[in-house]
């Protein structure tokens, strides 16, 4: 096993602990698997020894870490890296009476022995060894992982069960959560044959009884008329939509005021649907819900005691760094309440980011810092603000609502959105506005015959009428191409052959496909046969009614419910210092910056450095990285 491997295989063991979301990680890092007395000691936490090594381990081991070591984004990395050992360590020495035995070590131990492979003693201790580690220490932050995790348990249960006035409080704020699934009332006709479904399809919209021609056609439920669900009162019990094949589904629930499908294939088989009601979805009963509401609340007052917990670590933290190049500046970025915020939560946020670990694939890192500093951060620190203020803004408000800052923050947004409505006039307006979100594009099968001569080609056009293309295609001197499935406008065909499938009113019927006319294609002819040719059609209002308010309905309860609580935690004050921050932070880092010569410093438009550094470099121009500022 490669020493990559096995660091994931330890990874996977240590992580055992993720608080809160994405809000507290202790996962151990690469850094933490070393002995922490060996190495230089770079900072003391409440007296433990946080070592170089370590830190520069943990830096190593996280791929947006370890991206850059110098600029902006190198400083912040240091921060969180220094912050995240900081808040290590003090988890792990808060934990030092947990006890573990030597069996659940071992247990966890052999877990990870057989799970990768590593059952033989040779194999475990050389995997080990490629990452700098003895069985025994691997045992030890095993242990200490598994501590962890038990004081994590030991908090939770310690929580008071939820009240049912808080459990009705988010039940209140939450509807949204606790809806029934749409349902039908109707009935179906399932046949193996696409014409008969066609006839019949005839015979009903002609006012034919549709029970009356399931019971004498249909393959399916013919005992009960076609009825969807079992007979109950006269009348078929409603089924939610996965009771019907996907393609049938959608059809059947579009029709939201009644009615007929066409008829809709679906594996191999032929269906028509009468929807005889629409049931739209509906609240749940607070009855009903309140299991599913209690699992959800009782959870959050559990992950607000583990947050409260590791604050109170944080608070009685006493940092002493024993290596200036370590030494890094946590300044307050915010106050609200008479709560300070600390810069590192902003980095932590910002590493944690998905979109910034994509950006950072894609752009220089002294770019991502300028778009991170104008963008993400300032929006990050609006809410961590919103959050450090959402405990006195739910005492103000005398709300019933519990869990984390920002869950407690959530819950005062939905409190001031709780009256929203969706109109007809929004609904209307959103349709208008997006209807192309609505439309199904053109598609079809084409095969394509190409003719040298253009009267070769008219000639084979006018003749066939039916029978295998491609064979009378070739007999006529044509050269045959199989295009397949294409969509209108997706490339596959030329703009002129796409426009003879799509756009042309001429197409001629043929067996059981169509032909196209004539076609010139740069110096030949074509002729398409065209089969399984569906049109574009755009969904009518009424079809897609349901989805256009819930997503509006959506919208406009996040835009009310953000202004709402905007409002609320302005009238706490709160300073928001990040400007300030990063001003003085690009002003050190550039201070803390090796100086260079002219000639190093030299460059060409093209970015390449000038000669004095190629000769000091064995690869070639550009290939020297500067010294990080921290060393």
């Amino acid at each position: 096993m490669n020493k990559k491997k096995l660091v994931n295989v330890l990874m996977g063991v240590l992580a055992l602990l993720l608080v809160v979301g994405m809000a507290y990680q202790f996962t151990p890092s690469l850094g933490s698997l070393f002995n922490k007395e060996k190495g230089t000691p770079a900072l003391t936490v409440n007296g433990t020894a946080v070592t170089v090594e370590q830190l520069e381990a943990a830096r190593r081991s996280n791929p947006v870490l370890s991206s850059t070591d110098t600029g902006v984004l190198g400083d912040d990395f240091k921060t969180f890296v220094v912050a995240q050992q900081i808040d290590q360590t003090l988890v792990s020495n808060a934990v030092k009476d947990i006890r573990v035995s030597r069996k659940d070590v071992n247990a966890k131990v052999t877990e990870v022995r057989e799970a990768n492979d590593l059952t033989d003693n040779k194999k475990w201790t050389d995997a080990l060894q490629g990452v700098g580690l003895t069985d025994s220490e691997y045992r030890q932050q095993v242990r200490q992982s598994l501590a962890i995790e038990r004081k994590v348990e030991e908090l939770k249960k310690a929580v008071p069960a939820a009240t049912d006035a808080e459990l009705q409080a988010y039940y209140d704020l939450n509807s949204d959560k606790f809806q029934t699934d749409p349902r039908i009332q109707g009935r179906q006709i399932v046949v193996a044959d696409k014409a008969k479904a066609q006839a019949l399809l005839t015979q009903l919209k002609g006012g034919a009884d549709f029970a009356g021609l399931a019971s004498a056609n249909s393959t399916e439920f013919k005992d009960r008329g076609g009825a969807l669900g079992p007979i109950e009162n006269g009348a078929p019990r409603p089924v939610a939509q996965v009771a019907l094949p996907s393609e049938v589904g959608t059809a059947a629930f579009a029709l939201k005021d009644g009615g007929l499908t066409d008829v809709v294939e679906s594996g191999g088989k032929f269906y028509i649907v009468k929807v005889e009601k629409y049931l739209p979805p509906t609240r749940k009963p607070f009855a009903e819900a309140k299991s599913d509401v209690s699992t959800t609340v009782n959870e959050q007052k559990k992950n607000a005691a583990v947050e409260a917990w590791v604050e109170g670590l944080r608070k009685d933290a006493k940092v002493e760094f024993k290596d200036l190049n370590w030494k890094v500046e946590n300044p307050t970025v915010a106050t609200v309440g008479g709560q300070s915020i600390p810069y590192s939560q902003v980095i932590e946020q910002v590493v944690n980011n998905q979109q910034f670990a994509g950006l950072l694939q894609q752009v220089p890192a002294d770019q991502a810092a300028q778009l991170v500093n104008g963008i993400l951060k300032p929006q990050v620190v609006q809410q961590l603000i919103q959050g450090y203020a959402a405990s006195a803004l739910v005492e103000r408000l005398k709300l019933n609502l519990v869990g984390t800052r920002q869950e407690l923050a959530a819950g005062i947004a939905a409190y001031g959105a709780r009256n929203v409505k969706v109109s007809d006039a929004d609904v209307q307006a959103f349709y208008t506005q997006n209807k192309a979100q609505f439309e199904s594009p053109a598609s079809a099968t084409v095969t394509e015959a190409s003719f040298k001569d253009q009267a070769k080609a008219v000639a084979f056009r006018n003749g066939f009428s039916s029978g295998d293309f491609a064979q009378a295609a070739g007999k006529a001197g044509g050269t045959v191409s199989e295009r397949g499935s294409v969509t209108g406008g997706d490339g596959k065909l030329s703009e002129a052959l796409n426009a003879a499938v799509f756009s042309a009113k001429s197409l001629r019927d043929a067996g059981e496909g169509s032909l196209s006319d004539v076609v010139k294609v740069g110096d030949r002819y074509s002729v398409l046969y065209i089969t399984d040719l569906q049109r574009a059609a755009t969904q009518p209002l009424s079809a897609v009614r349901g989805q256009i308010e819930t997503q509006v309905l959506a919208q406009k309860k996040s835009e009310e419910g953000q202004k709402f609580l905007q409002a609320q935690v302005a009238t706490l004050k709160p300073s928001d210092k990040l400007k300030e921050i990063l001003a003085a932070q690009e002003k050190r880092v550039a201070a803390a910056a090796p100086k260079t010569t002219p000639a190093q410093g030299a460059a060409g438009k093209d970015g390449t450095k000038g000669s004095a550094d190629a000769a000091g470099s064995g690869s070639g121009a550009g290939a020297t990285k500067a010294p990080p500022a921290d060393k």
